[in-house]
């Protein structure tokens, strides 16, 4: 339980303050709707299904003005920034943005459902009670007349419409209705494009229909303008509903019972939203500027299992370790914007990222790439970041577990150089002590790229006397048997057959008990990092992993699990 505080107790308290936030609201305007005597009168037409419609509207729009923000990349960024000073546990809590967003997002999809189905039922029982299906008090109550001011409470107007078609003709001829049906069918095309499969597949559908937002949001904005949930106003004399409701036939006829005035309350929703509407256009125009900086080559590279190196150069482009940046190739798509890690080293002049085939977007740019010729500068290039991750935080750990799968190798690719660099020019803030390295790969190909990394590293810890400083472990996850002949009859040669490098491949996959067992055992009374660029499946596992291996004791060894979100 200890453990579980230390990694996830913010992470929940947080979670906590937004639930009772949530249902905090919830309550209050259900019962602000259901026992307020203003709406007493529009109790009697609507029943229950009053405060069922009002209640969700406030949750949702407590969401929709929080559903924006984790995908303020900038400043988000500019946070973690300022969280500097803060400790790794407030910092690591900005990683989850998009576990977050995704959160927010299924509270905005249930409220929805509850908002739309309590207004399907309103719209029904107004059209009743327009057309006196029910008591004498709701044919009175929607019969008033809009003659001065705005005094009708029943906002069906029109009796010549037939009965049946009556809701449909309310829905798509009101202010109201028609947003309604516009921000509903976005937002079921938003988050059913939003699935993993169409993420992961169809990645353009998702990215394209994201983009509904927009209409989203300006539909949101308006939607509270038709003023359909009407409430009784203060009058002069008062109309005491108490005393009135029973003598229908006296309302305007005595003192005690003038007409009663009914309006809709201001629309209230760009309240909420406004704010991080306007956060969310800065950051669209900041990315827009970092668009149009021009972008230079510095060399493009093909490496084996296609994938392509593009080292290259933008004025004023400061970078941390681990860090990410969005391209967009308009030969491609000018929309389209897609995340990448910098496999290059702060230290460097340059930023390099590393893309494999992995869909259409990656290769197109591949096949753009290899068909250049010879010494010329590649398409237009847009860069947007870099943006922060988890992996910055690795310096900030004594020991380190970097756990890289496939193409998750390239946020420790910039760890690993900047390492390098560190040791050549004796960096004395470097504190970290120890880094245990894991990379699994199905293939032996992808192993390629990065084997020359590995063997400059080994070769200048040996120089210094360091070879203890860096462990790394290589795992192949498939091969044939041909391959596994081969391995075996080169098995006693100095250097390993696949790599290159003096530590053997691995074959299949690690017994992360094991392996942190043995990592708790070097090192103990240590603050070990764990860092994960991934699939979800193995976070979970080494998240598991580092509960189950750190002490309470914090004279003990500790786990603290990372994964890089994008």
């Amino acid at each position: 339980m200890g453990n579980w505080i230390i990694n996830h107790g913010l992470t929940s308290f947080i979670l906590v303050v937004w639930m009772g936030i949530n249902i905090f609201l919830f309550v209050w305007f259900y019962l602000f709707y259901d026992l307020g005597d203003a709406y007493y009168y529009t109790r009697h037409l609507l029943g229950s299904a009053l405060a069922w419609a009002r209640a969700p509207a406030a949750v949702l729009n407590f969401n929709c003005m929080l559903i924006l923000l984790p995908v303020c990349r900038n400043l988000l960024s500019l946070l973690r920034g300022s969280f500097v000073c803060c400790g790794r546990t407030m910092r690591k809590q900005l990683d989850k943005n998009i576990s977050f967003h995704k959160l927010v997002a299924y509270m905005i999809a249930l409220m929805t459902a509850v908002h739309l189905i309590a207004h399907l039922l309103n719209v029904e029982w107004y059209n009743n009670s327009r057309r006196g299906v029910y008591d004498q008090l709701s044919t009175a109550l929607s019969n008033l007349e809009d003659t001065d001011n705005t005094t009708y409470l029943n906002p069906i107007r029109k009796t010549d419409v037939d009965a049946q078609q009556t809701p449909t003709y309310f829905v798509f001829t009101t202010i109201a209705g028609l947003t309604g049906v516009i921000i509903t069918l976005a937002l079921i095309l938003i988050i059913t494009s939003s699935m993993e499969v169409i993420r992961r597949s169809y990645f353009e559908v998702f990215w394209y229909t994201h983009h509904l937002f927009v209409i989203f949001f300006i539909g949101l904005v308006f939607h509270g303008a038709g003023f359909i949930v009407r409430k009784q106003l203060t009058t002069d004399p008062p109309h005491n509903f108490t005393l009135c409701k029973d003598r229908i036939e006296e309302w305007g006829q005595i003192p005690e019972c003038p007409l009663p005035k009914f309006g809709g309350g201001p629309a209230q929703t760009w309240w909420w939203v406004i704010g991080p509407m306007i956060l969310y256009l800065c950051e669209r125009l900041l990315r827009f500027i970092r668009y149009m900086q021009t972008v230079q080559y510095r060399k493009i590279v093909m490496h084996p299992s296609k994938v392509l190196e593009l080292q290259l150069v933008r004025d004023g482009f400061k970078m941390d370790v681990g860090q990410y940046i969005f391209l967009n190739c308009p030969a491609i798509s000018q929309l389209e914007w897609h995340p990448f890690t910098m496999t290059s080293a702060p230290e460097e002049d340059f930023f390099c990222v590393h893309i494999r085939s992995a869909g259409d977007w990656t290769d197109r740019l591949i096949d753009i790439m290899q068909h250049l010729p010879e010494g010329t500068q590649g398409p237009k290039m847009g860069v947007d970041g870099p943006f922060g991750t988890a992996s910055e935080d690795v310096f900030d750990y004594e020991v380190s577990m970097l756990v890289g799968a496939g193409i998750g190798i390239t946020p420790f690719a910039s760890i690993l150089k900047s390492i390098w660099y560190k040791f050549k020019t004796s960096n004395p803030k470097l504190r970290t002590r120890k880094i245990y390295f894991y990379w699994l790969c199905r293939e032996t190909h992808a192993f390629e790229w990065f084997a020359d990394l590995l063997q400059v590293l080994e070769r200048e810890m040996e120089e210094r006397g360091m070879g203890d400083f860096l462990t790394y472990k290589l795992y192949l996850t498939g091969w044939d048997q041909s391959h596994a002949t081969h391995a075996w009859v080169h098995f006693d040669e100095e250097t390993d057959v696949v790599t290159g490098l003096k530590q053997k491949t691995h074959y299949g996959r690690p017994v992360w008990d094991k392996e942190f067992e043995e990592v708790r055992q070097e090192n103990p009374s240590s603050v070990v990092g764990t860092f994960l660029c991934g699939p979800a499946v193995l976070g979970k596992v080494l998240e598991k992993k580092c509960a189950k291996f750190s002490d309470v004791d914090p004279r003990k060894t500790r786990f603290y699990f990372n994964k890089e979100n994008f």
